[in-house]
């Protein structure tokens, strides 16, 4: 069983801001596969499920996005997997509006919520598939541009770059990390 969590933020004002565009992924993946969502007992809504013959929980945290990890590893914990067996999905400003980047593992990057993900499993070992919402403008408060939303044009190129993402985060499941980096960083 492997765990596909997207990160956001649990309030209805923050759907479709940038910050949330890991909440959107694993909706799209929810929907394709047909996954229902249920409130779990890890601080989160879950829905297990199976993508490409492949057993799955999907994961969304309702415990805002700089405590991410006090929903995902206690999920990984009851569940007996390890870090290996998870994809975290979550946006990224150092990428142009809807462009994709798998990673194998790596550092938070600056990113609050994988900071708290780190933190609380004691390990940067697990893959990422992070989505492009583009760089702050001068003059920009950080907390501020990842809570706005998109612009029409930037929106159109996020439709894409989510649906990639959850492609991505898919073939994750059953295609070695390499592969899938080399198809979709381009």
């Amino acid at each position: 069983m492997q765990v596909i969590a997207g990160l956001g933020n649990p309030e209805k004002r923050f759907d479709g801001t940038r910050h949330n565009t890991g909440f959107a992924v694993v909706d799209l993946l929810a929907e394709e596969y047909g996954i229902g969502w249920e409130r779990s007992k890890f601080k989160g809504l879950s829905g297990k499920g199976v993508i490409g013959g492949q057993k799955v929980i999907l994961v969304k945290p309702l415990t805002y996005m700089n405590l991410s990890g006090d929903c995902i590893q206690p999920l990984l914990a009851y569940y007996k997997l390890q870090p290996s067996d998870l994809i975290v999905v979550y946006d990224d400003i150092d990428l142009m509006p809807g462009k994709v980047r798998v990673r194998p593992s790596g550092s938070a990057g600056g990113h609050n919520g994988m900071k708290s993900i780190i933190a609380r499993l004691g390990s940067q070992e697990f893959r990422r598939v992070r989505v492009g919402v583009g760089a702050k403008p001068a003059g920009w408060d950080l907390a501020d541009w990842v809570l706005s939303h998109f612009s029409p044009e930037d929106e159109e190129k996020m439709k894409e770059g989510r649906s990639r993402a959850a492609k991505a985060a898919a073939e994750l499941l059953d295609t070695d990390t390499e592969s899938v980096m080399n198809r979709y960083n381009a």
